[in-house]
C-alpha cells in the first residue's frame, strides 16, 4: 500500500482522535483533511504538509500541549474542568472579528507588492495634506445685518493721506457734514500738512471720526483765507481707511507713479522723499477692500476739476482665535470728475468723498480644525485607501488566475 492510500485510510482515524482531544476542532472533518493532503501533494510536500497544517491549526486557537490547557490535560487536572475551561476560551474568542489567517495559507503577488508600495505612498501624501490643514489657521467668513461695534458711540475712525503737489499748503484743507447737522470747516485736530515738491505742494494727513450717518468729507480751499485764483486739485491719494486697521503695517518709503513724478526737480515735479506710504501685509488671508483708494492717481486730470469719490462703507469685523475682536470697514467705490462753478462764477474745485453705510456685516472668525475631524479623515483616508487597493488587487489576481487557466486548456 503506497503512502497516499494509508495516509487516506489513517484520515478518518486521525479526525476521530482530534475530535476527542481538542474539542475546538469538531468542525475539522474528513472532507478537510483530504483537501489539505490533495494540497500538499500538489505542492510535493505529502506528510509534512499535513503535519504542519495540523500544528498550524492548533497553534492558531492558542492550545498549548506543554500546559494542560485543552489537549493532553496536566497532572491534577479533570477532564470535565478541562472541557470546560476550553468552552470558555472558545467564548471569548467568539468575539474576535478580526480573524487571524497563517502566514503559510496566503500567497504574495508581484501586482499586490507593487499596489501595496503605491497605496502605502498614496496614504502618507494624503496623511501630509490633513496635516498641514490641521495645523493651518483657517479664515471663515459670514455675513449678517447688525451694528458690530455699538460701543463706538456711533462715531467711525478715519484716516485719510492724501498729496497735493501744485497746491500750498495753506490753502489745503478738510471740511466735514453729514445729514446729523455737522458741517465743520477747516478741521485741524489730529491732521498736519507736509509741503513737497519744493514749498509748491502739499501732503494732508488726517485722523478724524465721522457719524454712522450718510455724509461727506472734503479737501478743498473753502477754509483759506483767500481763495486762489486757478487752484490746481491734482492729487494722489496713498491711503483712505476707516476703523481699526486689519493689517500689519511696515512703513516704508515708496516711490510714486507714473514716471513723471520724479524727485526734486526744477520743472516743479513732486519730490517723492517726502511721501511715506505704508505698504500692508493682509492678516491671515483676509483680502478685502480695506483701502480701495490707495494709489488712486489723478495727476494727469483736469487741474480745475472738481473729484466726487462715492463710498459704500461695509462694516467688518475680525475675531482671532482667541475671541478678540477688531473693529474695521471695507468699502467700494465709485467716481466722477466735473467743472462747478460758484454763486459767482468762479471755479471753486474740490475733493469731495461722499459715503453711506451698508446694512450688511460682514465676519471673519479664525479657526482651527478640530482633533475629531482629523482623526475621523485620517481613518477615512486609511480604510478607504486599504480597501479599494484590496479589490483592485483581487480583481487583478483573479484575473490572472482565470488567464493561467485558459493558457492550461490550450496546452491541454
Amino acid at each position: 500500500m503506497g503512502p497516499c492510500a494509508a495516509y487516506l485510510l489513517c484520515v478518518p482515524l486521525s479526525v476521530k482522535w482530534a475530535r476527542e482531544q481538542y474539542p475546538l476542532l469538531r468542525g475539522f472533518n474528513e472532507s478537510m483533511c483530504v483537501k489539505h493532503f490533495r494540497h500538499s501533494l500538489a505542492v510535493g510536500r505529502q506528510g509534512e504538509m499535513w503535519k504542519a497544517k495540523w500544528k498550524m491549526w492548533i497553534q492558531h486557537h492558542h492550545f498549548r500541549l506543554d500546559q494542560g490547557t485543552c489537549s493532553h490535560p496536566a497532572a491534577g487536572v479533570a477532564r470535565r474542568p478541562r472541557q470546560a475551561m476550553c468552552q470558555e476560551e472558545e467564548k471569548r474568542m467568539g468575539f474576535d472579528i478580526y480573524r487571524k489567517v497563517p502566514k503559510d495559507l496566503t500567497q504574495p503577488t508581484y501586482t499586490g507588492a507593487i499596489i501595496s508600495i503605491c497605496c502605502c505612498l498614496f496614504i502618507l501624501f494624503l496623511f501630509l495634506s490633513e496635516l498641514t490643514g490641521f495645523i493651518t489657521t483657517e479664515v471663515v467668513n459670514e455675513l449678517y445685518v447688525d451694528d458690530p461695534d455699538k460701543d463706538s458711540g456711533g462715531k467711525i475712525d478715519v484716516s485719510l493721506n492724501i498729496s497735493l503737489p501744485n497746491l500750498h499748503c495753506e490753502l489745503v484743507g478738510l471740511d466735514i457734514q453729514d445729514e446729523m447737522g455737522r458741517h465743520e470747516v477747516g478741521h485741524i485736530d489730529n491732521s498736519m500738512r507736509i509741503p513737497v515738491n519744493n514749498g509748491a505742494g502739499c501732503r494732508f494727513e488726517g485722523h478724524f471720526s465721522i457719524n454712522k450717518v450718510p455724509g461727506n468729507f472734503h479737501v478743498s480751499t473753502h477754509s483759506a483765507t483767500a481763495q486762489p485764483q486757478n487752484p490746481d486739485m491734482t492729487h494722489v491719494i496713498h491711503k483712505l481707511s476707516f476703523g481699526d486697521t486689519l493689517q500689519d503695517e511696515e512703513s516704508h518709503l515708496q516711490r510714486v507713479q507714473p514716471s513723471s513724478f520724479l524727485c526734486g526737480s526744477s520743472e516743479g515735479k513732486l519730490n517723492t522723499d517726502h511721501l511715506i506710504s505704508t505698504s500692508c501685509r493682509q492678516v491671515q488671508n483676509v483680502h478685502g477692500a480695506f483701502n480701495a483708494l490707495g494709489g488712486a492717481d489723478r495727476l494727469t486730470s483736469n487741474p480745475l476739476a472738481s473729484h466726487d469719490y462715492i463710498l459704500k462703507i461695509v462694516p467688518t469685523v475680525y475675531e482671532d482665535k482667541s475671541g478678540k475682536q477688531r473693529y474695521s470697514y471695507q468699502y467700494t467705490v465709485a467716481n466722477k470728475e466735473y467743472v462747478a462753478y460758484s454763486h459767482t462764477g468762479r471755479i471753486i474745485p474740490a475733493i469731495w468723498f461722499r459715503y453711506d453705510l451698508s446694512p450688511i456685516t460682514v465676519k471673519y472668525t479664525e479657526r482651527r480644525q478640530p482633533l475629531y475631524r482629523f482623526i475621523t479623515t485620517i481613518c477615512a483616508i486609511i480604510g478607504g485607501t486599504f480597501t479599494v487597493a484590496g479589490i483592485l488587487d483581487s480583481c487583478i489576481f483573479t484575473a490572472s488566475e482565470a488567464w493561467k487557466k485558459i493558457q492550461l486548456g490550450k496546452m491541454h
